[in-house]
């Protein structure tokens, strides 16, 4: 259906109201969206029909932003010229003050490809107006259930904007390690070419079972418990249903021969149906792993090379929040700051995964909110294995609107509560536990008797989605964090 160019006098206004708003303080993400919008209804479908390219969309319950990151860098090596929500706003107004901050004079539009991370809740309403060429759908976890309910509920939203046009006609590339993005896939109308699954495939990273809080254990075709042959992270594995015979679909992208080396980096090689080749990322973890290899499926559809793909995916460094590293403290007395974003119990088991690889006692700051954002429902808490840290934690400030709660939690992980410290204040819970350093050991200390040991002790914070918004606003006011929005 065409659509009326939106007038100039309606762009202008809402670009005033993204200047208004950060002015005062905010970040201007989806004002300005939100103002187009209400003057122009189609503005979004408008403003993406300007694209050359088209544009493709992702979504998942964890790594949206990360895996868009990933995806960006791979593209912009590729020379295809961008308009990319980078900042995470992921509904119709960040999307939609994305594309009017790329719209031109004259029906033009600075940019050639739209790549759009999106809302979970969003994805068929968003797919409806931005007429994806291609869908990549990275997994489905137990998420802020007060907002969006069982995962089943978001399968099957998401499954019927697939089916309907014109996200039917677009490209799925799926984790086939996660059974129900995996059923996605199976009996779509067109031909096998229009999925493309990624997964991994290396037994070395394969834990003793199901972990407590695992999803999706059961055969969305007949209702059988799965049989789990290999359990890599939450409920991503390899999997087969005994009674009708359903099984992981064969991935086209793989990692195998995956190297985990702590909060710092991860190593894997990567193979498609170009090739193969050794990946270096800048990032930790299993969780990134997947990210990256999502991204290069994704890419791969997009018939990107496997050099710039692999170019891309080690020069992409962490999305704000995600295994962002800064210096905090006095220039005399520096420390490191290593965020790292916990919003749901899959997330944060990877997360306190990683840190178990690293060696020594932890110095964490744990930031819980129960803000809409975050999710009112808190109990999730009690499914994060907080067990794998807890004889190795020296100090642990809890902060945030339910730092209480955190507090308690970790008592009954066997957190030592003389190590516990519930601070009510964000600022003064940063820098009361930036402070509190490990004492430097004489055996490895500088003969000027500096703290050097105690500075390259990082501090790991650990906050759910407002809570690491709330962190990052108050470095970016200390001068220690450069702000997400003006980039």
């Amino acid at each position: 259906m065409s659509r009326s160019r939106p007038a100039p006098p309606k762009l202008a206004l809402a670009r005033a109201v993204g200047a208004l708003s950060r002015s005062r303080g905010g970040g201007g993400t989806s004002a300005p969206g939100k103002a187009l919008l209400r003057l122009d209804p189609h503005a979004i479908d408008e403003l993406a029909a300007r694209l050359p390219r088209g544009s493709v969309l992702l979504s998942a319950t964890n790594g949206k932003t990360t895996t868009a990151a990933f995806l960006a860098t791979i593209l912009k090596r590729a020379g295809i010229p961008l308009v990319h929500n980078d900042t995470g706003a992921n509904m119709a107004g960040g999307i939609a003050s994305t594309l009017l901050a790329a719209a031109r004079p004259r029906g033009a539009i600075a940019g050639e490809l739209g790549l759009f991370e999106v809302d979970e809740f969003w994805l068929g309403d968003l797919a409806e107006r931005l007429r994806p060429r291609a869908i990549l759908l990275g997994n489905l976890f137990r998420d802020q259930l007060d907002r969006y309910g069982e995962l089943e509920s978001i399968a099957e939203r998401w499954a019927d904007a697939l089916h309907r046009p014109p996200a039917s006609a677009a490209r799925l590339v799926l984790n086939a390690d996660d059974p129900m993005v995996a059923d996605l896939g199976r009996g779509r109308d067109g031909a096998p070419a229009d999925v493309l699954y990624f997964g991994v495939d290396d037994d070395s990273l394969a834990l003793p079972g199901l972990a407590h809080a695992a999803d999706a254990k059961h055969c969305r075709g007949c209702g059988a418990p799965y049989v789990f042959d290999a359990v890599y992270l939450g409920h991503l594995g390899h999997y087969h249903c005994p009674a009708c015979g359903q099984r992981r679909p064969t991935p086209a992208v793989l990692a195998t021969d995956v190297e985990l080396e702590g909060v710092r980096a991860a190593r894997f090689t990567l193979r498609t149906p170009a090739g193969h080749a050794a990946v270096e990322l800048g990032l930790p973890g299993l969780y990134n792993v997947y990210n990256a290899l999502a991204a290069a499926a994704l890419a791969s559809a997009l018939e990107i090379s496997l050099p710039d793909i692999v170019a891309g995916l080690g020069a992409t460094r962490a999305a704000f929040g995600r295994a962002e590293s800064v210096v905090v403290g006095e220039p005399a007395h520096p420390r490191e700051l290593r965020i790292l974003l916990v919003k749901n119990p899959a997330g944060a088991n990877e997360v306190l995964r990683t840190l178990a690889l690293e060696p020594g006692r932890h110095d964490l700051l744990g930031v819980l909110n129960d803000r809409i954002a975050d999710g009112r429902d808190v109990s999730w808490i009690w499914d994060a294995d907080f067990e794998l840290l807890a004889g190795r934690v020296r100090r642990a400030t809890c902060a945030g609107t339910r730092a209480a709660e955190l507090a308690v939690r970790l008592k009954y992980a066997g957190v030592d509560p003389a190590c516990i410290d519930v601070r009510s204040d964000l600022a003064d819970a940063l820098a009361t536990a930036a402070a509190d350093r490990p004492a430097p050991s004489p055996a490895v200390g500088r003969a000027d008797g500096s703290d050097a040991e105690a500075a390259l002790a990082p501090l790991y914070a650990l906050p759910t989605y407002t809570a690491m918004l709330s962190l990052r606003e108050l470095l970016v006011a200390r001068g220690e964090a450069h702000s997400a929005w003006s980039s």
